[in-house]
């Protein structure tokens, strides 16, 4: 077995030369490992195959640097992320801040940054590192950069949830790093025949800036063809501009797609332009990369608040078209809870938040008729299979009605619709803890009825205890799980949908392992032959 080697420089070439049918590989991969993760066995049992421990973060006074160690091991094998990166200072980072494309850090000792005179004067340090990769036997098998792939994998994971939206034909993105640029690329090339205008907000019209917008329109002209958006527009917003405000505001609006890929200490911007009467009339995919510690944040509370609110049984909402799934999607439970400032300052619970793997497999989604013949292939083979129209029940379903997450499944027992019946409930939280994993177990929350807790996923077990009760017939269960399934489909198409990411060492190791096989079949690399 040889040893393969690659380079940063040779990791962006690959990307940048993969076609939409190579990137599948990249996507099922990923796909699967995120959903064995939330949804398989536990690492204390037998038949156990993922591990995914806390990360170590170790901080240096002499360089005011911070090294985060994130290890990880699955069927494919076992990797190991070294990442060595200066925190930004507060007096460095505006409203609307700059991207970075690896700056993911948690801590298993402190829920802070601490910002001082001393760290300030230390020299910056931009994100750098590699993963380590070795075989189930612990024979090496790569050591790969670590910046894009990084920035490459976090894309690709926000991307399970831009490929199950009805529309996408505007895309607004904060920052301008390497995180904004894969998330756009990567959106381009699984949506690029719909997608028509890409709205980039940055703090100041900077060397990466113009850089980020350069890459785009670099790219070949038979690429943009064949990947259909030739005909897309690209433009850059900066607080220089007279009408920032207003034009801030519009481009937020407007977007089908936001991405936030920023490490903000404060909102990027208001919340009344999404939380508004005129704000929720439109449905809207969120995704939030960019803030790695609890002080940092980029979307508002408020947000974050509105997509979890409850609200009286039959209540409709602003516009039926708007749904709001009462839940905010996460690519880790534990990891949002200790690590995401939107997370932590929102006073969220685990109820309100179900991680992304618990929803990658789901394949009764379609794209909308309109669009879906000019889907992406493995987009139009994922979502094959059609959701049928709503019934008038459906049409007058409160999908915000009831505690917690109930809003995505509320359904009765008999079947009207009515929030009268009782429901199957598994764990809202994982019930048991995970000593091989998470060593700082939380207290046990207590399981709630209505919420993500019926049969329709076996979720994965964590610090976060519940229990559950309650039995039905099987076929009223299945009744209920293929409605619950249905609803849940329909809120990923076009409602209201939230996903913060804190980044996952199974995320490197999935997409690493994939890499090194694509470069080996590319030619591109140091391989090293009995290593």
């Amino acid at each position: 077995m040889s040893l393969s080697v690659l380079t940063d420089e040779q990791i962006k070439e690959l990307l940048e030369s993969m076609t939409v049918k190579e990137l599948e590989g990249f996507y099922i991969d990923l796909r699967s490992a995120l959903h064995d993760y939330s949804v398989g066995s536990q690492p204390d049992e037998e038949d156990s195959d993922i591990h995914q421990p806390s990360r170590t973060v170790v901080n240096s006074s002499r360089t005011g640097a911070t090294t985060v160690f994130m290890l990880s091991s699955s069927p494919a094998g076992v990797g190991v992320k070294v990442v060595t990166l200066t925190p930004p200072h507060k007096n460095e980072t505006t409203r609307v801040g700059v991207s970075s494309p690896t700056t993911k850090r948690s801590s298993t000792t402190s829920s802070t940054t601490t910002y001082t005179a001393s760290t300030a004067n230390k020299p910056q340090i931009s994100p750098t590192g590699a993963v380590t990769l070795f075989s189930p036997t612990g024979t090496p098998i790569g050591i790969l950069h670590a910046r894009t792939l990084t920035a490459f994998r976090t894309a690709l994971a926000s991307a399970c949830l831009v490929v199950k939206r009805n529309k996408v034909h505007t895309i607004t993105v904060f920052g301008s790093g390497e995180q904004a640029y894969w998330h756009v690329r990567l959106a381009l090339m699984l949506r690029g025949p719909t997608l028509r205008h890409v709205h980039i907000i940055n703090r100041r019209f900077s060397d990466s800036a113009r850089r980020l917008l350069q890459r785009f329109y670099s790219v070949p002209a038979e690429v943009k063809a064949r990947e259909g958006w030739t005909e897309a527009t690209f433009g850059l917003l900066t607080p220089g501009y007279g009408e920032f405000s207003r034009l801030l505001r519009d481009q937020v609006r407007e977007a089908d797609v936001i991405f936030c890929c920023t490490p903000s200490p404060e909102p990027l911007f208001d919340h009344a332009i999404l939380t508004s009467a005129e704000g929720r009339r439109k449905g809207r995919l969120v995704v939030a990369v960019g803030s790695y510690t609890p002080d940092m944040i980029e979307l508002p509370v408020e947000v974050l608040q509105l997509a979890v609110k409850t609200h009286e049984s039959g209540r409709m909402h602003f516009h039926k078209h708007a749904v709001e799934g009462g839940v905010v999607i996460v690519d880790s439970l534990d990891g949002a809870l200790a690590e995401a400032g939107e997370v932590v300052q929102s006073g969220l619970s685990p109820n309100q938040l179900i991680e992304l793997g618990e929803l990658v497999m789901l394949q009764r989604i379609r794209m909308d008729e309109e669009s879906s013949s000019d889907a992406s292939s493995f987009i139009s083979s994922e979502d094959s299979s059609s959701i049928p129209p709503p019934t008038p029940e459906l049409e007058k379903l409160d999908l915000n009605a009831g505690p917690s997450m109930s809003s995505v499944f509320r359904k009765s027992e008999d079947g009207n619709g009515n929030g009268n019946g009782n429901y199957n409930n598994r764990p809202s939280s994982r019930p048991n803890s995970r000593p091989n994993s998470r060593p700082n177990s939380r207290p046990a929350s207590p399981s709630r009825n209505g919420s993500l807790s019926s049969s329709i996923f076996h979720r994965r077990k964590s610090s976060q205890g519940g229990s559950g009760g309650g039995s039905s017939s099987m076929s009223s269960r299945e009744r209920r799980k293929k409605e619950r399934e249905t609803h849940m489909c329909r809120w990923l198409q076009a409602g209201n949908v939230i996903y913060k990411s804190v980044g996952l060492g199974l995320m490197d190791l999935t997409v690493g392992m994939r890499m090194v096989e694509f470069a080996k079949q590319k030619g591109v690399g140091t391989h090293v032959e009995g290593f």
